[in-house]
């Protein structure tokens, strides 16, 4: 079952609201006093004297919709519970609280519970004497034969474009007839790697591991088609083509970029990426996101909406608002590069051969590399599990420069080989790294011995890193063998290497790095996998022929 932060299932929307309101600016937001029955969300500077705007739904697609409440964008939000359509008495209430002389619009999903009870809310209130119209959004192209598309992200223009609308004094015929042809200039498609889960509820994946689905609801509804796993620009360019099939060959658009609630900020910025360098989001003029906007509860999943521009929608969608959660619209552009100043830290040196140093140097990075996957494994245990990639990047990067390294020139190899793991190595590893050979490197330009630079190097990674012998890192196999190593020799420091990295396997509390921060459990049995790369890597120099 997937665990939830929650108090009662039975509260968590009303305790949500409260959340909601309690963080919300002086005088922002306020809520009815037939809280919590009834659910409704309200800007608490409203005087009546213009069109009220209406939406609402189900509860899960936070901030949606009780976060576009506030000026320039919805005067006030109905909130039913958990991915169920508000009561009429609910709507009815909201719109006797909002509405004045100027009348209310009601902007409304498409779908049966919501049209129903919106629709006899509508009536009821008419029957009153207030004067209300309905607008509703159908902009999901999932399903192009279907009849009555539903309602999904599309929506937030629609409340955009009649709030700026309303909040600028037009009548209630003008507004309503903006938003009517909005919607039906707004198109939208779903792409989800999984269901989202309800709180409280059971759980069950119908997703397999390799699959992800194509034209899905916000209400974890399954999706028209399932479809095979692929690189992100593949499934991107997929639903670019189904909907730029439905829109104009010319004119502007404004495209949404909506998270469906549990893609993380890295993954939807390599999705705005693939969107915007396809010929649909080439059609683009504003882009707005990639946000949250409106979710599925903890849908891993992400969904795009177009609406055809013309200068009054444009100037509604760019227009400023009092609600956080709406983003600032923004013109898509090529990405600006500057120079990097460039600074030479080792002196031009002329390429020599060693073929010896040369065949020892590729032995040791091919060697880190062929222990990419069983490092990353021990590292999973202890850290974040990237170390043999990491180790192996930098592997790559010296074998790439091999070609070019001054090898007749040891401290000058040195040099380079530790400037180039510090770039491409990236983290604290490569940091060490680099720190190691840079300070050798150092000494034996000075003249020093091999074995008395090593040492020197080993001195600063523990100044620096703050890492002693029995700290359970790479010192507790690199410390021992640079002792043997200007004692007896390679075998010798191979054996010490191994010692002290077999020794780490006991260590149950580590003193510095990553694996300082995970319980003994964890750490039981497991080689610190710096420690398990230095005792390799003596071993493999060992064996060398």
């Amino acid at each position: 079952m997937t665990k939830h932060f929650l108090n009662r299932r039975e509260d968590i929307v009303t305790e949500a609201l409260d959340g909601l309101l309690m963080t919300s600016a002086p005088g922002e937001l306020a809520r009815l006093d037939s809280y919590p029955e009834i659910k409704v969300v309200l800007r608490a500077d409203w005087k009546k004297d213009r069109v009220a705007v209406i939406s609402g739904g189900g509860a899960g697609h936070e901030p949606s919709h009780a976060g576009f409440v506030g000026r320039g964008m919805l005067t006030a939000a109905v909130s039913g519970e958990i991915f169920a359509s508000p009561s009429v008495d609910a709507v009815l209430t909201a719109i006797r609280a909002v509405t004045g002389a100027p009348g209310c619009l009601l902007v409304v999903k498409n779908y049966t519970g919501d049209r129903l009870n919106f629709g006899l809310a509508a009536e009821k209130a008419r029957a009153e004497g207030f004067k209300v119209e309905m607008v509703i959004v159908a902009d999901d192209i999932a399903l192009p034969e279907l009849a009555q598309p539903r309602g999904v992200a599309g929506t937030l223009f629609i409340h955009k474009i009649a709030g700026h609308l309303a909040e600028t004094g037009e009548t209630l015929a003008a507004v309503a007839e903006a938003a009517r042809a909005a919607a039906a200039d707004t198109v939208s498609l779903g792409m989800s790697l999984s269901s989202c889960s309800i709180p409280g509820q059971a759980h069950e994946e119908r997703l397999g591991a390799a699959e992800c689905e194509l034209g899905l609801g916000i209400h974890g509804e399954p999706g028209v088609e399932r479809i095979a796993m692929r690189a992100s620009v593949s499934l991107v360019e997929t639903m670019a083509s189904r909907l730029a099939a439905t829109i104009d060959d010319a004119g502007d658009y404004a495209l949404l970029i909506n998270n469906l609630g549990a893609v993380p900020p890295l993954e939807m910025g390599l999705v705005a990426r693939d969107v915007l360098r396809s010929p649909l989001g080439r059609r683009a003029r504003l882009v707005l996101g990639p946000a949250p906007l409106m979710t599925a509860l903890n849908m891993n999943g992400f969904s795009l909406s177009l609406i055809r521009l013309d200068a009054v929608r444009e100037a509604a969608l760019r227009a400023a608002v009092g609600p956080r959660a709406w983003p600032v619209p923004v013109e898509p552009r090529p990405i600006t590069i500057q120079p990097a100043p460039r600074v030479d830290t080792v002196d031009a040196v002329t390429a020599g051969s060693d073929e010896t140093a040369a065949t020892l140097i590729r032995t040791v990075c091919e060697h880190l590399i062929s222990l990419e996957t069983e490092l990353n494994r021990l590292d999973s245990r202890a850290g974040d599990g990237d170390t043999g990639s990491t180790v192996a990047t930098g592997a790559r990067s010296v074998l790439a420069q091999l070609p070019t390294l001054p090898l007749a020139d040891p401290a000058a190899a040195l040099g380079i080989m530790g400037a180039t793991l510090a770039t491409s190595m990236g983290g604290s590893s490569g940091v060490l790294l680099s720190i190691f050979l840079t300070a050798t490197a150092q000494r034996l330009a000075g003249g020093a011995s091999l074995a008395d630079a090593f040492r020197s190097g080993l001195e600063r990674v523990t100044f620096y890193g703050g890492a002693r012998r029995g700290d359970r890192t790479m010192v507790d196999a690199l410390e021992p063998a640079l002792d043997a190593l200007a004692a007896d020799g390679v075998a010798a420091a191979a054996a010490a290497a191994r010692a002290g990295a077999d020794a780490t396997r006991g260590m149950t509390r580590a003193r510095a790095g990553r694996a300082a921060y995970v319980g003994e459990s964890n750490l039981d049995g497991v080689p610190d996998p710096g420690a398990e790369a230095v005792a390799s890597v003596f071993e493999a120099v060992a064996a060398m022929k």
